[in-house]
């Protein structure tokens, strides 16, 4: 029901108007006392980068803040990411990731970036407690953050917003009415736009997210996606249609698909329960750091990686213009 208000679809956004205009009223006013002066944002002694969204829902944001990360690290640059750690919840904050660290404590999208870049990754709600936390434990040359967009008491030297360029900004209405966290002529404010799919225009940075082979959760086994069968896709992330469209466009049709709510973690028991005997689950890379400590050898379950690819000179211009930051 929300996808359908949210696009448009439905005339039910008119009764949730009086609250998008109390959300609109209180966000830019937060804004403005950082742009008078009123407040002072906290800036770090290394260069910050927000890669955030003006929408709510999945964009593909995380895939940018890795493709952004280990774009970096091939240039020798030293990346540390901190992240408000949505899904988790830490004895303290901040907290500082280690191979130890389960998504429970610091939420499926920080752990999945440190699984996969490598780089020091740190979470507190409080952004600048995890930057200042990140760099008395690492030498990080340039700080990334993982959402933060509207964290205005984080002073920013780069930022970076990512669309869904097939959903872009639906109905164009403000939270609840609408998607919108900030209206969308804050993009003339940012540095970059980066579009996930649909077509990019005029400045925009072109984005494909490819899709890798699948990888089975227990012994890190490879396939080729067309090799599975009987597959039941589980997806939960903002998005979860984005990932089904995935798997058809690579020829892969599901028996089922179990869309769940961003961040939403199901028991042993649920996720066994998603599938019957001879059913194959697939599920998204930040669905598996939550579910592999539930496989076992009676368990096909599997995992399909995606890569972000910026074929697009301007992606090259802004890399060039973080490796100036740091040098």
């Amino acid at each position: 029901m929300i996808e359908r208000i949210w696009s448009g679809r439905s005339r039910l956004y008119l009764l949730l108007l009086p609250f998008s205009w109390i959300y609109g009223a209180l966000s830019g006013a937060i804004r403005l006392s950082y742009q008078l002066g009123l407040r002072k944002p906290w800036r770090a002694p290394v260069p910050v980068v927000v890669v955030g969204n003006l929408t709510a829902g999945g964009n593909g944001k995380t895939p940018v803040v890795i493709w952004l990360v280990e774009q970096l690290q091939q240039r020798g640059i030293n990346v540390g990411v901190v992240s408000r750690g949505y899904g988790g919840k830490a004895a303290s904050y901040p907290l500082v990731l280690t191979s130890e660290t389960s998504p429970a404590e610091a939420g499926d999208e920080p752990t999945l970036i440190y699984q996969r870049t490598g780089a020091s990754v740190a979470v507190a709600p409080k952004r600048s407690a995890a930057v200042q936390a990140l760099l008395a434990s690492a030498p990080a040359q340039i700080i990334i953050t993982d959402d933060g967009l509207q964290h205005y008491a984080l002073a920013r030297d780069k930022e970076i917003v990512v669309i869904d360029g097939v959903r872009r900004f639906g109905n164009g209405w403000w939270l609840p009415a609408g998607p919108m966290r900030e209206r969308a002529t804050r993009l003339a404010t940012v540095d970059a736009v980066i579009v996930n799919g649909g077509t990019a225009s005029g400045n925009e940075i072109a984005m494909q997210l490819i899709p890798g082979e699948a990888i089975h959760l227990l012994n890190g086994r490879r396939l080729a996606l067309q090799q599975l069968t009987n597959v039941v896709a589980m997806a939960g992330i903002g998005h979860p249609p984005r990932f089904f469209n995935t798997l058809v466009s690579a020829g892969v049709k599901p028996v089922k698909t179990v869309p769940l709510a961003d961040h939403q973690a199901l028991t042993e028991a649920e996720i066994n329960a998603v599938t019957r005997p001879g059913q194959t689950l697939l599920m998204t890379e930040k669905d598996a750091v939550k579910y592999r400590r539930y496989a076992n050898p009676e368990s096909d379950w599997w995992y399909l990686p995606v890569d972000a690819h910026l074929d697009d000179p301007a992606a090259t211009a802004l890399l060039d213009s973080l490796v100036k930051l740091v040098r």
